[in-house]
């Protein structure tokens, strides 16, 4: 019933305790979480090392899953142990040497009030072969569409978990930017200063500071931005957490998003769509090409997650023991 030519390499995902068949259906078309969003989720990958496949920061993963799994008020029915050994069987049974891994937690079948009262929570497990998220432009750098949308706000919602829900708003901001000719969007928050990305923390740099904000800019602070921040600073790149307004992103000598799906991607350009109206001015950051700094973190990150840096062996779990 369903190909996994999006897939690739995808032939099992775990649901319920069960290694499925990818083509199998077997989620009802009235589960709850289908109609509200009700749902969590995590994007993990992992990376082909000398040891063999690993999971970058899989604890990590686990810790956020539950915590926003706690978020939508969820009875979890596996331990983070459970969960993390059922994830170790996807790629196994996969035979994959890396992938990408998404683990779902969604309230599923029982009713359709707007509380999931009578709804379980399941849990269903996928992993594939997924290179850069945002295709060659992660090396050659983006340019990215300041959409006139504002962030779902930290006083609205806990910006701490992965919400399935709060996901629209990303995909709605993300095929206008690529309807427009844009790589990819750019959030600003409800103070006006940038937020971040669909799915993506943003990085600036200026006169050698590497800069970016957190929680109360309405952001998700991810597993790759606490990562990036603690390689610079081993580097002995200073860093700086505070609020980033458009004027420091446009005059930025370099700039960059982090996260699971993109990893590390420079951003060489950027237009600004945020008022709605009028003519969309274009920036360059810095020569409109990628910078040094976001050359280094880029190539140390891919060292680390490929097991090729001892310092941060820690970081990597090992499909086979």
């Amino acid at each position: 019933m369903f190909n996994n030519t999006q897939f690739p390499r995808a032939k099992k995902f775990w649901h319920q305790g069960k290694l499925r068949d990818w083509s199998e259906a077997n989620i009802h078309p009235m589960s709850h979480a289908l109609h509200y969003g009700t749902s969590v989720f995590e994007g993990i990958r992992a990376y082909s090392t000398p040891q063999g496949p690993a999971i970058f920061r899989l604890p990590e993963h686990m810790d956020r899953f539950i915590h926003s799994a706690e978020t939508l008020s969820m009875k979890v029915p596996y331990s983070k142990e459970d969960i993390a050994e059922a994830i170790k069987s996807v790629i196994k049974e996969n035979k994959l040497d890396s992938a990408y891994i998404r683990p779902l937690l969604f309230y599923s079948y029982g009713n359709l009030g707007l509380l999931p009262k009578f709804s379980p929570v399941e849990l269903v497990i996928g992993a594939w072969e997924w290179g850069a998220y945002l295709g060659e432009k992660t090396e050659k750098g983006v340019h990215v569409f300041i959409v006139p949308w504002r962030r779902v706000h930290h006083s609205q919602l806990k910006m701490t978990a992965k919400l399935g829900g709060c996901y629209v708003q990303s995909a709605i901001s993300g095929n206008m930017a690529r309807s427009l000719g844009f790589d990819e969007a750019v959030f600003l928050n409800l103070e006006g200063n940038v937020a971040e990305g669909p799915g993506e923390n943003i990085f600036i740099v200026k006169d050698g500071v590497l800069q970016t904000n957190d929680k109360t800019e309405s952001v998700l602070e991810g597993i790759t931005r606490a990562s990036i921040l603690e390689m610079a600073g081993d580097f002995g790149i200073e860093t700086r957490i505070s609020p980033m307004t458009k004027e420091e992103f446009f005059q930025a000598d370099e700039a960059f998003f982090s996260g699971t799906a993109v990893e590390i991607a420079p951003i060489i350009r950027v237009s600004d769509g945020s008022t709605g109206q009028g003519e969309k001015k274009e920036y360059a950051i810095g020569k409109a090409e990628v910078g040094e700094i976001t050359l280094h973190l880029a190539k140390a990150y891919k060292d680390a997650v490929s097991g090729r840096l001892k310092k941060y062996e820690r970081w990597l779990t090992p499909i086979y023991e």
